[in-house]
């Protein structure tokens, strides 16, 4: 069973209101950890989630989250839109990009929010499109392979991101004698990890390395950003993460760091997407096509434009059957979509139970990084967003793609072709 569900009446409800496919979010579940992670570091006196816009940019989702005193990290211009319409604005923004226009550096300053700069080629950039803004992050990337313990988490080395640490000196130096005032340091080492080890391993990291800089550079950093990364128990038998534990963990390394050392005042900051809303999504859709060959398919009416990442990484991603939630799973089933790709596959050999056509079946945790995701690919259509509310109700966020808005970019359109939509709607 999945880590996090909701009642199989929920789903049925919904696809009594909402033709499918629809990825359907719970806004208790998402108020909820918001406020458990806002706990879990509540020791730290300037403590702020950034919820990582790219994991689920709705409008809906993004004003939960901004009562749950939540800030946004944006990385793109559109992002900074759906920040500033959502009543987003100064330190409740973070924008942490690379290799961007250099005009959203513009955007983002004049709303007031952090600038999480990402090479050393930025700061100039930043100079002549943002002006000196009070207070500018700096990515770090310490190379080689981040470890905990002996268990090697991530390669950052590998990574396109961040600046390497002769580099942070360099750009403090020269954003100081640019005019900025202010400073934060920021890493990204791991992705999707439930170690509860990570953020204090990286904590500790930045804390030392902020420490150094320091002394390097006279350059005090007013803040630590400990990115996301933070991950959550896609498969039943993994466990899920105890942010209390972690918070706990970082704040034994902030006291043996910073504390005891008389360093007061350094902010946290973290940047989490998939945490906060990936368990409390589900994709809903339904059985249409059952094919024997060399293996048994059962066809969606969604596909991987729908929800991308298994086909792009692999990644597992837990399937009930609505209804049939205690049914003998004794059937060996690849559930797959309509797309002309071989790895438009949700699920490869899994064990379910019997699926009859017209059955939901629902694609658990896609809250992050699921509808985001979404391409359109063959001309489908990207599906429609539905909040299950606190309240019991049930609130369309997004409509449905049509093919009019797939057309609508279009120049020159065909009179014909213009005919056969307006006929189709």
């Amino acid at each position: 069973m999945p880590n996090y569900s909701l009642p199989p009446s929920v789903f049925q409800r919904a696809c009594e209101l909402f033709p499918t496919p629809f990825h359907l979010y719970d806004e208790r579940g998402i108020r909820e950890t918001a406020r458990e992670l806002n706990h879990a570091f509540s020791w730290c006196e300037d403590y702020e989630e950034y919820f990582a816009v790219k994991a689920l940019p709705n409008p809906a989702i993004l004003r939960i989250l901004k009562e749950e005193r939540c800030g946004l990290d944006c990385s793109s211009e559109t992002e900074l839109m759906l920040a500033e319409s959502c009543g987003f604005s100064g330190r409740d923004i973070m924008f942490s990009a690379n290799a961007m226009p250099p005009e959203e550096f513009t955007y983002a300053t004049k709303l007031g929010g952090f600038i999480n700069l990402d090479d050393i080629t930025h700061v100039p950039l930043l100079e002549k499109h943002g002006g000196v803004p009070p207070c500018v992050c700096l990515r770090y990337n310490p190379g080689g392979d981040f470890k905990i313990g002996n268990a090697i988490m991530g390669n950052p080395g590998e990574a396109k991101y961040g600046m390497t640490r002769a580099q942070l000196s360099s750009a403090l130096r020269r954003l100081k004698e640019m005019g900025v005032r202010s400073f934060g340091l920021h890493a990204f080492l791991s992705s999707n990890t439930t170690d509860e080890w990570y953020y204090p391993t990286l904590a500790r990291l930045l804390f030392q390395t902020a420490i150094e800089l320091y002394r390097e550079t006279g350059v005090a950093i007013a803040f630590i950003n400990l990115s996301g990364g933070v991950g959550i128990p896609y498969r039943p038998e993994e466990k899920k993460s105890n942010m209390i534990s972690i918070g706990a963990g970082v704040e034994a390394v902030y006291r043996d760091c910073f504390t005891s050392q008389g360093i007061t005042g350094v902010a946290i900051k973290t940047e989490m997407g998939r945490y906060m809303t990936a368990p409390y999504g589900w994709l809903v859709s339904h059985a249409v096509h059952s094919k024997e060959t060399y293996k048994h398919y059962i066809a969606l009416d969604a596909t991987a434009c729908n929800l991308i990442r298994p086909a792009m990484y692999g990644s597992y991603h837990e399937v009930s059957v609505v209804g049939k939630e205690n049914a003998p799973h004794d059937t060996c089933y690849d559930i797959v979509g309509s797309l002309c790709e071989n790895n438009d596959k949700f699920a490869i050999d899994r064990m379910l139970p019997h699926i009859d056509m017209g059955d939901i079946v629902v694609i658990h945790d896609t809250g992050a990084h699921g509808f985001s995701m979404g391409y359109n690919y063959n001309g489908r259509l990207r599906s429609s967003e539905i909040l299950y509310t606190e309240s019991g109700e049930f609130k369309l966020i997004r409509r449905a793609e049509t093919p009019a808005d797939y057309f609508a970019t279009l120049r020159g359109l065909e009179p014909s072709l213009d005919a056969v939509i307006k006929e189709r709607e």
